[in-house]
């Protein structure tokens, strides 16, 4: 039986995707004037104060002993490592090459989910995955002026493995707690982790021009406390593999974006790239997923009737015990 996915669900997915691929655009805004560890840094704080604040306003529970640690490494993976990797990365390797490793995030989301929650791909489904990632490696190719690695590229690959640990590991955490505190739980504990890194933010906070420190209020308000959110809620109410396909439309995003944001027109190959992205992320959704098999079972029950007469009689009934479709 197909899983359906509500109208809330995909409100909640588009509005984390839109979020989330503005922030490529907001980063690079924002490393014009701070670090790349500031950027992280400063973007959380001010992300876990607005998560503060939904947590004030809602029923939110006091996570279990024995979870702590659990909730402390998803923010190891999904903020800490991954932001720091990210920002570094970005600096020193072209936009085209980020986008291409940042994307393979749903590869191995897949292969993780595959041992960790039981979420199997059909053939058709690792079809869907691969075709969307030649499309983003299209996108990467016009967008970036080619494809030229540096050992820095490497920290990329570790940021998209890094995601796809934090995506399984929130899946399993949805099982007990709601998306928001899925959401704030790491994102502190996160934040907390990246204060080491933290040396000289006030002096840069203050001779930072205006435009980058508003980048980075809106990196931590946007998409990160509300992005994050949605991305937890949608995550919640759809299998893994299928939530996370739609993961390969963040660049053919931020391609828009950029686009209506700096005026960087998109190449024809990039849009190439973004209906090729697009069709894989059909297809995962279409035919990707393993439908259970419903095998019914039939019951021969015999019940022993006593008459009048001295003589027993028996009487059957078959039972088929077949799921409603």
């Amino acid at each position: 039986m197909k899983s359906q996915i509500t109208m809330r669900t995909w409100i909640a997915l588009s509005a984390a995707l839109f979020l989330w691929a503005s922030a490529y655009t907001g980063i690079r805004v924002g490393l014009k004037a701070y670090s790349p560890a500031h950027v992280a840094l400063l973007r959380f704080l001010i992300g876990s104060v607005v998560l503060a604040i939904f947590a004030s306003r809602s029923e939110f529970r006091v996570p279990r002993l024995r979870d702590v640690p659990y909730l402390v490494m998803t923010g190891v993976f999904g903020i800490t490592f991954y932001n720091l990797a990210l920002n570094y990365g970005e600096v020193s390797v072209n936009a085209g090459v980020a986008s291409l490793l940042i994307s393979s995030a749903p590869i191995w989301i897949a292969l993780l989910s595959a041992f960790v929650l039981h979420e199997r791909l059909t053939i058709w489904g690792w079809g869907g995955v691969l075709v969307s990632f030649a499309g983003v490696a299209l996108i990467a190719a016009g967008e970036g002026g080619g494809l030229h690695f540096s050992p820095r590229a490497l920290l990329l690959a570790a940021a998209a493995l890094s995601s796809a640990i934090y995506i399984v590991m929130q899946k399993q955490l949805l099982r007990t707690y709601n998306a928001l505190e899925v959401t704030t739980y790491p994102i502190w504990f996160g934040a907390l982790l990246l204060l080491p890194f933290g040396n000289g933010l006030p002096h840069a906070i203050r001779t930072a021009p205006l435009s980058s420190t508003l980048a980075i209020v809106y990196l931590g308000i946007f998409p990160a406390a509300i992005a994050f959110t949605a991305w937890a809620y949608a995550l919640s109410h759809g299998p893994v593999n299928r939530i996370s396909s739609f993961l390969y439309l963040v660049p053919v995003l931020a391609i828009l974006i950029a686009w209506a944001w700096l005026g960087e027109v998109p190449r024809v190959m990039s849009l190439i790239g973004g209906a090729i992205a697009l069709t894989g992320v059909v297809i995962v959704n279409l035919w990707g997923k393993v439908q259970a098999t419903v095998i019914p079972i039939t019951a021969r029950i015999e019940i022993p009737l006593n008459s009048h007469f001295g003589t027993e009689n028996v009487a059957t009934a078959t039972l088929n015990l077949e799921p409603r479709r």
